[in-house]
């Protein structure tokens, strides 16, 4: 476990370093995430891709974090689906750590540290989160932090030519 590992909000500056882990790992993501535009590889891209974010964070229905090593940008945590409602309070997790820092501990310091935010600072209930079936590092990450796999989500998500079923997770937090 990394005591190096933190996350933060995301920011505008965090837009390049994104880019550059997302452009060397096009192909290493292929298997887990939909088909992205080329702009999306480009700082410009990523740069309004937060602006998005930031945007959603201002209005309560996500928290856009990057996961830092080391004060370097090595991945992404983000909270989002939030609802804040009081017979709601749930939010769902994704995450994503660059290869060049995989398999060190981050993806699970980083949903550690989200589980965290959903906790103290957005006082959320229950924490969601969705796998591809065949990630199993992505799995084990979530096993670890406490969430229990609660169903199948059926052709939920298109990735790399084909409809793909989703693993969904939950985890119900502080009282």
């Amino acid at each position: 476990m990394h005591s190096s590992t933190r996350i933060r909000l995301i920011e505008p500056t965090d837009a390049a370093p994104i880019a550059a882990h997302r452009v060397r790992d096009v192909e290493a993501f292929r298997r887990w995430e939909p088909a992205r535009p080329a702009e999306f590889f480009t700082p410009e891209g990523q740069a309004e891709r937060i602006d998005e974010l930031l945007a959603g964070y201002r209005a309560g229905t996500v928290w856009p974090g990057v996961v830092l090593a080391d004060d370097q940008v090595i991945g992404q945590v983000t909270i989002g689906g939030i609802l804040p409602q009081v017979h709601l309070r749930r939010g769902s997790v994704g995450y994503w750590i660059g290869s060049v820092a995989q398999n060190q501990g981050h993806a699970g310091r980083a949903v550690e540290l989200a589980l965290r935010v959903m906790t103290d600072e957005l006082g959320l209930h229950r924490a969601e989160a969705s796998t591809n079936l065949e990630n199993l590092p992505s799995q084990r990450v979530l096993r670890r932090n406490g969430f229990s796999p609660y169903g199948v989500a059926h052709s939920s998500i298109f990735l790399d030519g084909s409809w793909r079923d989703g693993l969904l997770w939950e985890r119900v937090l502080g009282d």
